[in-house]
């Protein structure tokens, strides 16, 4: 059996190895003064034993010797022996634990090396190197382990300490990736800080990068451009303002909006990080303090107390008295031990090695490996005890009544938790689902008191993001308040006695709640960025739109025109005939008055829109709580095409339900149900308590009358059967709770489909009303009375590996008075599984097949259900080769199967098949329809199991009846991957049900193609998915396709998934609000998805679009305007509309109207939701495309060329006249073209035209300056006005009205118009 990796203790408070003032290493192996001839493991295995029996002891050589010889040698007689100490210590600090941020954290763990004479007893690395006496490397030593060092320097000295040289090669569990960690101290090596961190920006990035991210539009850089050139006199052009204050109003807007979400953020990391926490302080209360040498903190409190009084002269005494102690009758523990005290410490305080004192509802702040769970008792627990306890009756005690005590508060936790270490956690902010799972303390610690856990050493992988596995090991140093045997060393001590495995079932990740009633001690693991929930979750990241990137690239044509237009004005003059400026500071000029054509409005009037969009979802009474967290995306909402979702909390309420059982020959379901109630009273009937207990083989048959016939006594005989097995094989545990001053009675499990069998076993006559880690006891619902009693043996929970669970009992068959013997006792072994794997276990018949495979087409969730009898001799013979088994550290699992598989799984007695129906949310089945017709594909992708995804699937009518559905599981070879991508090739219509392994092979090698061959199905369901793989999947599918993707979620591991998507939405629901905070959009149910693409998004993509284009062509029409005047002055750079004119045509003159069309709509919502095929135009962009974009170029052009040729045709040339008309028909002609955009009036569209136009009018009067205000007064001014607009307006509506006419657009067909 592989050894397990020497520990290398660190300031353990009773460990001789360690107490510099202590004889208790005074001894020393021969091989241990030999390095180079003793193997590297030699010190382990002699200390602990090994798999194939002790090793003999070498003779042992007093270190004494060796000590004073040093001494005398450094002429250091005067010295005391602390002294010494100390200086011994000092070698080690010159190379270990240089890491450290002080002095005092000389004595860590890990890869570390400490203990006295460390050259000597070092065990690896070592290479027969001689320990330096000299005291200038002492001295150096000290001063060193003063410093701190950068962490890279730490990391890699740390790193090099802790590479052993006989462990095999790279592996999960290899001791050079792992970490050990001294329990209540300090460690060798830095980890980092426990601090939680959301925030996109810190103080010195966040100016940069907001700049970087609003610069990288193309737009926004041209606007800084022409901003910068009115800084020079000969390019100025009216006001200054005018170009530079719209660009910083949009800066401050961008920014000032980016700075409250992050700082929204912050708040909330630090509320997380500030959460108070206790803390076990092992310190000395003394010593606490001060603390100047930790390894004070080790010694007894007599020896110390004893060194205080003691001089400095006389410190070498003092060797000879210990001796006296340790060879007399060894060193006694002393009154006055350590003390363990309670501190409060803040989130972002605690550290590795920390043990937490945690209560329910508590959040776990790190990873932790649960020490200790000790029940809170209650009044109303005092009051329970004397009436529970008769039913726990042990008959192996002698003394039942000593039995019975010891069981106080052990029974009918409130809820979970127990003295046999027992505690519940909730997990929905980790892995997504919302039924509590069960974690125990291991029995070495469970009963180890507080003040010895400094004696503890938790033996850990590296930082790993797999929420469902851990492997490690936990290590009770021996003590030294024992007698000389019990020390390190002495060969008596072995491996098995003080070592234990680590598993999932003994931890709790960070986020995780713990859920029982119960004061759970936990030592801390992993640390902030290392912990399981930071390594799953991707950072957040800054989201732009389609519709921003689509507008970018029109603004760049935009730009190219702008810069070509003034090249062709100075051209047509000439070059070399400028008068004034050179030709390029007048192409310069132009530049600056071309400037409108790409409007800075533009970003003004989007960002506006966005936010009309966001109040109108968040005040939608249909999908009331909607939430928008993220504004700058709502136009994508219209233009999904993928969309991924979770399964559990998302698509259905993970509240199951039993619907059928199957006994080999009859099926019951619904009414049915009755009739296996009637059974179960006929054969757990009791009629006094004094009756012996129910058994598998009792005699306590089906009542039956005379005239039931023998079918139908062995159809009960099956049915009690099944009913006692589901009611026994499961990890469930009832739990009270009081509520009102009520008793509420529950069930917790890690899940929900043995929640349900339970319940549906109490439903029809059998409850469970008591569960710990070795007893479980029955009662009847129709008597009340006691009816089972079992001890649990052994417990194989689910794994997504095996698909199956068991447990082992042993039947009481006694009463409360008498008991038979140990070895008459049934034992029996009960198993439920998957039919896929079940089917080879149970033994062979003719119905399985064809009953799982009915349930399944039915969308349900099917348990096989068997039993096993065990005799005793059989049952011992597997427990000795389990255990063995348990203690492997490579490969424990496969091995603790094998000898499963070879005792227990084999020729198992069938019992019958369950059907569980998940629950779906509301209305899930005509939204996933309604988002198919809308031409979204969707895929399903959860962490549950492959079987539970398939009946969700088909229960969802996410898989359509009759589609072939193709699964791919277990995959493990390249060339195994090729040939399912080729069968998927050629069934493009079939549904693809893969797990996260096959997945993972496949976007390891075959990337590309995988995707590629995905996206083109139209369902495909991944099981087993990882948070990581969620989140590549969606980036995937974005990089691949460069469609928008969108998915959903409601739990903490769906977080990266949400965040890695173009558009997330988070649902809030039982799993927390984490998914919802982390998302841009929150809803409430999965329903209420489909309004939120179909009709908000629809609108939010469809005005968006129309409005951007619209803004394009108000900066387009003036810039055409100025082109005409320039070359009718002879083509100077001069301006026609300037400062207010310029100013308030952008503003107070267009804007609202402009601004107004965030109102429209083209259909309402009823016609959206009858026609989802609507929404598939969107996704093909034709409502902001180049088509039309150059539809718009070409209109303006027409409609700035006629207004302002036309006004210089009807008036002169530079006059202010001319400005009146041509200012006035601009302004006209934009409000006129706003109406003929409209499709659907809204009031405040009619006032912002109405009151715009007034408002001009009225405005006239201030703008004498650049009108004639005399001929404004006049017939002529109106004439002209109207002519010029008439002729302006008419052709563009025409032509759209023939349009219409001749090609309709989809809306228009379906409402009919």
């Amino acid at each position: 059996m592989p050894r397990t990796p020497p520990y290398r203790p660190t300031e353990p408070p009773d460990s001789p190895e360690l107490d510099p003032d202590s004889d208790a290493d005074l001894d020393l192996d021969l091989e241990e003064l030999d390095p180079a001839t003793t193997s590297p493991g030699s010190h382990g295995s002699k200390r602990r034993g090994s798999g194939s029996g002790f090793e003999q002891r070498q003779p042992r050589i007093a270190l004494r010797n060796l000590r004073m010889g040093g001494l005398r040698r450094s002429a250091k007689r005067t010295r005391g022996y602390g002294e010494l100490g100390r200086d011994r210590i000092g070698d080690e600090d010159a190379i270990g634990l240089i890491d450290e941020d002080t002095h005092d954290q000389r004595y860590s763990d890990g890869s570390g090396i400490v203990g006295d004479d460390a050259p000597l007893l070092r065990e690896h690395g070592s290479n027969g190197r001689q320990r330096p006496s000299t005291g200038g490397l002492n001295a150096f030593a000290q001063m060193r382990s003063n410093l701190r060092l950068p962490s890279f320097i730490s990391n890699h000295s740390a790193a090099q300490d802790d590479q052993p040289e006989d462990e095999p090669g790279p592996d999960f569990n290899d001791p050079s990736a792992s970490r050990t960690v001294a329990v209540g101290s300090l460690q060798a090596t830095r980890y980092p800080p426990n601090i939680i961190s959301n925030a996109k920006y810190t103080a010195f990035t966040f100016l940069p990068v907001t700049l970087y991210n609003e610069f990288s539009f193309f737009f926004n850089l041209y606007f800084l451009l022409v901003a910068l050139s009115q800084a020079v006199p000969a390019l100025r052009i009216g006001y200054l303002t005018t170009y530079i204050a719209p660009l910083a109003f949009v800066l401050v807007i961008t920014m000032g909006k980016e700075a409250y979400d992050d700082i929204a953020r912050r708040q909330r990391d630090n509320e997380a990080n500030s959460e108070a926490y206790t803390v076990l302080d092992f310190s000395d209360s003394r010593q606490s303090r001060t603390n100047r040498n930790p390894a004070n903190g080790l010694m007894s409190s007599s020896l110390r107390s004893r060194r205080n009084r003691l001089g400095q002269g006389d410190r070498l005494s003092d060797i000879r008295e210990e001796e006296e102690l340790t060879e007399g009758d060894g060193l006694t523990q002393s009154s006055s031990s350590p003390q363990v005290h309670e501190i409060s410490k803040k989130s972002r305080d605690l550290k590795v090695g920390d043990v937490i004192k945690l209560t329910k509802g508590q959040r776990v702040p790190a990873d932790v490996v649960i020490l200790q769970c000790s029940a809170m008792e209650t009044a109303q627990d005092r009051n329970d005890d004397e009436d529970l306890s008769s039913l726990l009756v042990d008959a192996d005690e002698t003394n039942i009544a000593d039995d019975s005590e010891a069981d106080k508060g052990d029974q009918q936790q409130s809820p979970g938790g127990s003295p046999s270490g027992e505690t519940f956690i909730r997990t929905d902010q980790l892995d997504g689902e919302t039924d509590w799972k069960l974690r125990v303390a291991t029995s070495l610690t469970q009963s180890l008191p507080l003040e010895e856990f400094r004696r503890i050493r938790v033996t850990g992988g590296k930082p790993d993001k797999k929420v469902t596995e851990f492997i490690g090991t936990v290590e009770v140093l021996p003590s030294v308040h024992g007698t000389r045997n019990d020390m390190p060393g002495s060969g008596d001590v072995t491996s098995s006695d003080q070592t234990v495995p680590l598993s999932i079932d003994n931890t709790a990740w960070a986020n995780t709640v713990i859920a029982s009633q119960v004061s759970t001690l936990a030592v801390i693991v992993y640390t902030g960025p290392q912990t399981r929930s930071a390594l799953s979750t991707a950072p957040s990241r800054s989201k732009s739109g389609l519709l921003e990137y689509e507008i970018n690239s029109l603004t760049k044509i935009l730009c190219a025109l702008t810069l070509a237009l003034s090249i062709i004005l100075v051209a047509l003059e000439g070059f070399s005939n400028t008068e004034g400026n050179v030709w390029y500071i007048k192409i310069t000029r132009f530049l600056v008055l071309f400037s409108t054509i790409v409007p800075i409005s533009l970003r003004v009037n989007l960002d506006m829109g966005k936010s009309v969009y966001s109040w109108f979802i968040q005040r939608d009474p249909d999908i009331a709580g909607a939430v928008v967290r993220t504004s700058t995306i709502p136009e994508d909402l219209g233009r999904i095409e993928y969309l991924l979702s979770d399964k559990t909390g998302t698509l259905t309420q993970n509240e199951m339900e039993m619907k059928k059982i199957h006994v080999g020959t009859v099926s019951y379901a619904n009414e049915a149900m009755d009739e296996v109630a009637s059974y179960v009273r006929q054969g757990f009937s009791m009629k006094s308590t004094n009756q012996a207990l129910v058994t598998p083989s009792s005699s306590h048959t089906i009542a039956a009358g005379s005239t039931t016939t023998r079918t139908r006594r062995e159809i009960g005989s099956r049915v009690r059967d099944v009913v006692l097995a589901l009611a026994l094989c499961h990890n469930v545990t009832p739990t009270t709770d009081e509520e009102d001053g009520q008793t509420i009675t529950s069930y917790q499990a890690s899940s929900p489909d043995e929640i349900a069998i339970v319940r549906w076993t109490e439903s029809v006559g059998l409850r469970l009303v008591y569960r710990d880690r070795k007893r479980m006891v029955l009662e009847s619902t129709d008597t009340g009375n006691v009816v089972v009693r079992v001890r649990i043996l052994d417990v194989f929970p689910f794994t997504s590996d095996g698909k199956r669970m068991g447990i082992i009992v042993q039947f009481e068959e006694g009463t409360t008075s008498s008991s038979p013997a140990l070895d008459t006792r049934e034992t029996w072994f009960y198993q439920k599984g998957a039919d896929t794997v079940m089917g080879s276990i149970v033994a062979a018949n003719d119905w399985l097949d064809e009953e799982t495979a009915n349930m399944a087409r039915e969308g349900l969730r099917t348990l096989v259900v068997g039993r096993k009898k065990l005799s005793l001799d059989q049952y011992h013979e597997f427990a000795r080769n389990h255990q063995e088994a348990a203690l492997v550290i490579n490969g424990r699992e496969a091995a603790m199967q094998r000898v499963v598989t070879r005792y227990l799984e084999n020729d198992l007695e069938l019992l019958g098949v369950t059907g569980v129906e998940d629950k779906l949310q509301k209305d899930v089945k005509p939204s996933l329809e309604l988002l198919r017709n809308a031409g979204i594909k969707i895929w399903m992708l959860t962490g549950d199991k492959v079987e539970t995804a398939r009946c969700v699937a088909v229960s969802s009518k996410l898989v359509a009846r009759g589609q072939y559905i193709c699964t791919v599981a277990k995959l493990k070879r390249k060339d195994n991957a090729q040939d399912h991508l080729d069968f998927l090739r050629s069934k493009p219509d079939s549904c693809l049900l893969i797990d996260g392994e096959s997945l993972s092979l496949f976007l390891t090698h075959f990337s590309t193609e995988f995707i590629s061959v995905a996206v083109q199905l139209p369902t495909v369901v991944a099981c087993r998915c990882s948070p990581t793989q969620k989140a590549d999947i969606a980036k995937l599918i974005k990089e691949f396709t460069k469609k928008r993707v969108c998915c959903i979620g409601d739990g903490g591991n769906d977080v990266s998934m949400i965040q890695a998507a173009d558009v997330g939405v988070g649902i809030v629901g039982k799993e927390g609000r984490q998914a919802s905070l982390a998302a841009d959009f929150s809803i409430e149910q999965f329903c209420h998805l489909t309004k939120l693409l179909v009709w908000h998004g629809r609108n939010s993509y469809k005005r968006s679009a129309k409005l951007a284009q619209f803004v394009i062509h108000r900066g387009l029409i003036i810039a055409v305007c100025q082109t005409v005047y320039s070359i009718a002055i002879e083509f100077e750079p001069e301006g026609l509309y300037k400062d207010w004119l310029l100013v308030g045509y952008a503003t107070v003159y267009t804007a609202a109207p402009v601004l107004s069309l965030v109102l429209d709509k083209d259909v309402d919502e009823n016609v959206a939701n009858l026609y989802p095929e609507l929404y598939k135009e969107l996704t093909s962009g034709r409502s902001l495309s180049y088509r039309t974009f150059f539809v718009w170029v070409f209109v303006s052009i027409y409609q700035g060329s006629i207004i302002q040729s036309m006004a210089q045709l009807l008036t002169e040339v530079d006059s202010k006249k001319m400005v009146a008309v041509s200012y006035t028909v601009l302004v006209l002609n934009e409000l006129i073209m706003v109406a003929i955009e409209i499709t659907t009036w809204h009031l405040v569209m009619i006032l912002c035209i109405v009151g715009t136009f007034l408002f001009y009018l009225g405005s006239i009067p201030f703008l004498g300056g650049y009108f004639d205000l005399e001929f404004v007064s006049t017939w002529g001014f109106l004439w002209r006005v109207l002519a010029i607009s008439a002729i302006s307006l008419i052709p563009p509506y025409a032509g759209k009205v023939i349009r219409r006419t001749m090609k309709p657009p989809s809306y228009r067909k379906v409402q009919g118009i």
